[in-house]
């Protein structure tokens, strides 16, 4: 199970660095700025990524980490999914999403203000309502979220013996 669980592992965490190296170029270079729900997002991403390699690494050692480090994933894979559905179906649609849950979490953990390059919250959400190639930001993350989720359900099975 090692060897296709740790590819599976591999490949969830470059699709998420991917993501939030695609939303900073986004930001960075085509000034699309980003509201309290696109920063929480990216700190999941990256939330998952790193639980993925910490599994990799540590299941070096206990093969238990392996299995571990996927449902994780997945978990987080799932709040990310709720969280760009909220982002599309009820932020995007408000003046502010000043005081909502992404917003007073980023706050709170100090991230916007200590990482504003990645963490910062520059824009509203109804603002930060952005199309790429015809869909919005937000379907986008969620696709991926699933994706994600997807592929770290498929590294906790084991697989078919031939």
């Amino acid at each position: 199970m090692t060897n296709r669980t740790s590819r599976l592992l591999h490949i969830i965490a470059l699709l998420c660095v991917g993501a939030v190296a695609v939303a900073l170029v986004s930001q960075h270079m085509f000034d699309m700025r980003p509201c309290a729900w696109c920063v929480f997002q990216r700190f999941i991403y990256l939330l998952i990524a790193a639980v993925c390699w910490l599994g990799l690494l540590w299941g070096r050692r206990w093969s238990i980490a392996l299995k571990g480090a996927a449902l994780a994933a997945a978990a987080l894979s799932v709040g990310g999914v709720l969280a760009a559905w909220y982002q599309y179906t009820v932020a995007a649609n408000m003046f502010s999403c000043d005081m909502t849950f992404a917003d007073r979490f980023m706050v709170k953990s100090g991230l916007d203000a200590n990482v504003p390059w990645l963490f910062g919250i520059f824009a509203t959400c109804m603002d930060a309502k952005v199309d790429f190639l015809g869909v919005e930001y937000a379907l986008w993350a969620l696709a991926l979220f699933m994706v994600t989720g997807i592929l770290a359900l498929a590294a906790l099975v084991p697989p078919r013996k031939k």
